[in-house]
């Protein structure tokens, strides 16, 4: 039988920077930003250990370190992170030649595994020994009869251990989630437990009465394709019932998008200089656009209104194109569609490449 594999490395960058830092072993570590709690900066991650002091991703610096005010705080280190994914990687392709394996990544700490195995569990428990033998990080593994399932199955293999509803240890490192204990397991949960499904959709779900899953699932298509959309609509209920594509694709794994943020030691109270921040950025993003080598479709700007209101609008970009005065002109344009005037802490721009679909 084919399965899916999801294969999740364990607090992967704040791993590495332990690799590198050994004598930080056991204590709580925080990455992101220039790793000064002082200055303006948002946490990239945190280690377990900073964890269980509510230290999570996307919280400002400053709330870090008051709430761990014990951490050890470090700045990230993109390329370190980057040459730590690619040789994970290449152990999971080293199953290939012995298991038929085919490994589609979907970023610098997660990948799915497809083949065509009687022992799952066995190819998992063989990943799990491979990878830290050979790289020294360690990872949780989910096993899906398709993608949907497979990356939902991780998250009951990670610690801490939780109450499955029945379904089997959790919070072991492995996990299975087909469509025979679709409904036991996931039934009863929020529909935000979806891979694919937000706080703003799970809001819009219970607003028509889908609060959890099983409510989901049990949805007519057909009504919520008129409500909210011909293809979101029945893609939800297809999520909810747990279906998804099945085969992983081995492509070589490609970056949908290329960004630059920036966030200021003050806040800009000026719109001029914001516009100057942001069209600094938007050269730089052009830069890496050239780079990769692939024309970008569409840009999008964020602002980080004081304190901590944040806000995104986009554009699609009238032909593809590398051209940087292209994109910084469309850009401003974006920027300025922006009607609030309040103080900015935070500018970023993103660049989203030409995609095989379109």
């Amino acid at each position: 039988m084919y399965w899916v594999l999801h294969v999740d490395l364990d607090q992967f960058i704040a791993a590495v920077e332990l690799l590198r830092h050994p004598e930080l072993a056991g204590r709580p570590v925080v990455v992101g930003g220039h790793g000064d709690p002082t200055r303006r900066g948002v946490v990239a991650t945190a280690s377990y250990a900073a964890r269980e002091f509510g230290v999570h991703s996307g919280m400002p610096l400053r709330t870090a370190v008051r709430r761990c005010p014990d951490a050890v705080f470090l700045p990230a280190d993109n390329p370190a992170y980057e040459a730590a994914s690619e040789g994970v990687m290449a152990v999971l392709r080293g199953f290939g030649p012995t298991d038929g394996a085919v490994v589609e990544v979907m970023g610098w700490d997660e990948a799915f595994v497809g083949a065509t195995t009687d022992d799952p569990e066995g190819l998992a428990r063989r990943i799990r020994e491979e990878v830290p033998e050979q790289t020294q990080l360690t990872c949780c593994v989910g096993i899906g009869d398709n993608l949907l399932r497979a990356k939902i199955a991780t998250e009951f293999a990670k610690p801490p251990a939780r109450d499955d509803g029945g379904a089997g240890a959790v919070g072991t490192g492995t996990f299975s989630l087909t469509a025979q204990n679709w409904d036991v397991v996931m039934g009863d949960r929020p529909t935000r437990a979806l891979w694919g499904i937000g706080a703003k959709t799970a809001a819009k779900l219970a607003e028509r009465g889908l609060h959890t899953v099983r409510e989901l699932a049990n949805g007519e298509p057909a009504a919520l394709a008129a409500d909210l959309g011909p293809s979101l609509g029945p893609w939800y209920v297809q999520l909810g019932r747990g279906l998804s594509r099945v085969q992983v694709r081995g492509e070589p794994w490609l970056a949908r998008s290329r960004g630059r943020e920036e966030t200021f030691a003050a806040d800009l109270t000026d719109w001029a200089d914001v516009r100057a921040a942001a069209a600094d950025l938007a050269r730089k993003v052009a830069a890496d656009v050239v780079a990769e080598g692939r024309p970008a479709a569409r840009v999008g700007v964020k602002v980080r209104f004081a304190p901590f209101t944040t806000r995104t609008r986009s554009a699609t970009l009238a032909e593809p194109t590398s051209d940087a005065a292209t994109i910084e002109a469309t850009v401003l344009d974006v920027l300025d569609r922006f009607t609030r005037r309040r103080p900015v802490r935070l500018v970023g721009v993103r660049a989203e490449f030409v995609t095989t679909d379109e």
